[in-house]
């Protein structure tokens, strides 16, 4: 009997009933109220759930994920959002992971930031053309590791009429966990276009069964960079014995795609060096690898090998070379041949780092060769020697019809970005710098997406593309509806791959003193040669 209640003795009985019942409505509360409110996640933004020290979600609407590199355009895109919110639209997503406690990767995030929203501008902007493109940032964490949670609100997202999500682009992490989150949103029917991973275990192969289907990529794969690299060489044949391979053994998709592309590339002579391997503990975690790569250099430096084929991420490419070019074979030269990752090199490199690359002779000691996905003086240089060539041939300036279609088309989409680029100003945070190539290879998927958008024949003028129009659109935008890529021409084959995409080959080159200069060496062709006249893709046969 709860004596606690005053006067509990002297109630009626219909009275004690009531204070029961009165009792039990407060549990109920309790219950539905009080206990949802305590397991409620915590949160960083209005749809954006904090888990640990990371803001994990999706935002459209300036939010920047605690990240202040990227408040700027981060803000831009939601003006722009606002911009077209009462004209026909869709959603697309750019996800990749938006944190980090270092400067160097906010700086890159900042870039492909800038590559998302000057591309969405470009889109939109094509006059008479809908519907346009509303943008949201999707953060899966560091490495991806929440993509789970990410992925589920996209795809409800793709089901509501609302957000009418109709495309995932992003991705710049060739990871387990990206090839996972790609993988759930295809089988979901949702297109993805992937701008910056070059595994190839995150692509369609020609001529079989889909993994991913729904999946386009304007980026080639380690495995056609690799060919390109090869080709670009002068079709030589490497000796053996001048080459090893060095890479990680730690699990990650492109380290792995990259070391079979290398072990695939054709050498002549004796055999050589066996391949070095080292462990690293995270993309960009460089503990444990110095004793590693103090004696692999020792190693090399006892060998005939002058060129190192290094399978690893840009971090532990930095640490590599400049533990090579600490070594006390001073009067060797070598060159590290790497891969899409290197990019952002030089962006991590200070004066100090030049001068170890140098010697105290000032010849540089250890030169990086990568194959990039794109870089801007590659088409004006390009043009440049084949209108030499072609002078010297006809006697006279080519007219501009006669230009070959592979250079002055990503020629002229990569001035109409720089024209773009001027107009913004420094409203993105900073002027965005395309040596890195990020900021191009974005913008060229949003500028792709767009595209399939706008081509997508629908009956009714009021109405949006369905995710299956996307979808069927990818393997449509070859030939007369090829994509100018200022990155070079977008020919998508039927499991969505880019035809014959070149690469530019370009080298980390120390100079004799101060700052050292990304170098644009020359182009590389996957098939040996460019890509056909109006980029038809010829049959496999």
């Amino acid at each position: 009997m709860p004596n606690w209640i005053p006067g509990w003795h002297r109630l009626p009985r219909w009275g004690k009933i009531l204070y029961a019942l009165a009792g039990v409505a407060v549990l109920v509360a309790a219950g539905l109220y009080g206990v949802p409110a305590l397991q409620r996640p915590d949160t960083c933004h209005d749809g954006v759930e904090k888990i640990g020290d990371e803001c994990v979600g999706v935002d459209g609407a300036g939010y920047d994920f605690g990240t202040s590199e990227i408040s700027a355009v981060a803000g831009a895109i939601a003006e722009e959002n606002n911009r077209i919110a009462d004209q026909p639209h869709v959603t697309v997503a750019m996800m990749l992971p938006l944190q980090s406690d270092t400067a160097g990767l906010r700086q890159q995030m900042r870039s492909d930031l800038q590559g998302a929203y000057l591309g969405q501008v470009r889109a939109n902007s094509v006059e008479g053309r809908d519907p346009k493109i509303r943008l949201v940032l999707a953060n899966p964490g560091r490495n991806y590791a929440h993509q789970d949670k990410v992925v589920s609100t996209l795809i409800g997202m793709a089901r509501s009429g609302e957000d009418r999500l109709r495309a995932v682009t992003g991705f710049n992490l060739s990871l387990d966990a990206t090839r996972d989150a790609v993988q759930r949103l295809t089988r979901n029917k949702i297109p993805v276009l992937a701008s910056r991973i070059s595994g190839d275990g995150i692509a369609n192969v020609d001529g079989k069964e889909k993994r991913f289907p729904g999946l386009a990529r304007i980026i080639p794969t380690n495995g056609d960079a690799a060919r390109a690299l090869a080709h670009f060489n002068g079709g030589r044949v490497r000796e053996d014995a001048r080459t090893v391979l060095v890479y990680d053994e730690r699990t990650d998709a492109y380290v792995e795609s990259l070391a079979r592309a290398f072990r695939g590339i054709e050498e002549t002579g004796p055999a050589g060096p066996a391949d070095l391997e080292f462990t690293s503990q995270g993309i960009d975690k460089l503990a444990g690898t110095g004793d590693d790569f103090l004696t692999i250099g020792n190693n090399i430096c006892g060998s005939d090998a002058d060129t190192v084929y290094f399978a690893g991420r840009a971090a532990h490419l930095k640490a590599f070379a400049l533990a090579l070019a600490d070594q006390t074979c001073h009067d060797r030269h070598f060159t590290l041949v790497s891969g899409s990752d290197a990019a952002s090199l030089a962006q991590n490199m200070s004066e100090k780092d030049w001068a170890r690359l140098r010697g105290e002779d000032g010849e540089a000691k250890v030169t990086v060769q990568y194959a990039a996905p794109a870089h801007p003086a590659a088409w004006e240089t390009e043009l440049a020697a084949w209108t030499k060539r072609w002078k010297a041939a006809h006697h006279r300036e080519p007219a501009p019809a006669e230009l070959p279609q592979y250079l002055a088309e990503p020629k002229a989409a990569l001035d109409a970005l720089d024209d773009l680029i001027r107009s913004t100003g420094t409203k993105l945070g900073s002027v965005p710098e395309l040596d890195n190539s990020r900021t191009m290879l974005v913008y060229d998927g949003l500028v792709t997406i767009g595209t399939a958008l706008h081509t997508v024949l629908i009956d009714d003028a009021g109405q949006v593309p369905g995710l299956d129009d996307v979808r069927n659109e990818w393997s449509k935008l070859q030939s007369v509806h090829r994509v100018a890529g200022t990155s070079g021409l977008i020919c998508l084959t039927t499991g969505g791959n880019p035809y014959d995409k070149p690469i530019a080959v370009v080298e980390l080159n120390p100079g004799r003193s101060g700052e050292g200069t990304l170098d644009f060496v020359g182009l590389g062709w996957p098939t040996g040669k460019p890509q056909p006249k109006n980029c038809v893709i010829p049959s496999a046969r």
